[in-house]
């Protein structure tokens, strides 16, 4: 660490440092959120790791203010966090691939 002494703050200034501390981090995470926000686009394909582990793949088809709304593959949707995804590059988009528009349940 930075020779900060925490030994000689009182609880009341250990409290203050604390939500100065999460203040920053929430801030710091919200900006990475909208970074990575801004270099997805709708009907952009891309992939991310389930709750499982395992890989699933689709298209955006909303941006939220904290997650990316997914039509899997697998017709299934999913709310995902923009820093959780990764593009995908398929060998048809490569050469010029064009979106096919899904229908939606009711």
């Amino acid at each position: 660490m930075h020779g900060i002494n925490l030994d000689g703050l009182s609880e009341a200034d250990l409290i203050e440092l604390h939500d100065k501390i999460v203040d920053r981090l929430q801030f710091l995470h919200q900006q990475k959120t909208t970074r990575a926000l801004l270099e997805l686009a709708i009907g952009e394909r891309v992939m991310f790791e389930d709750n499982d582990g395992r890989t699933q793949a689709g298209i955006v088809i909303r941006r939220n203010r904290k997650t990316v709304t997914v039509h899997g593959d697998n017709a299934r949707q999913w709310n995902v966090s923009p820093q959780l995804l990764r593009k995908e590059k398929r060998a048809g988009e490569l050469q010029g691939g064009k979106l096919v528009p899904f229908s939606r349940k009711v």
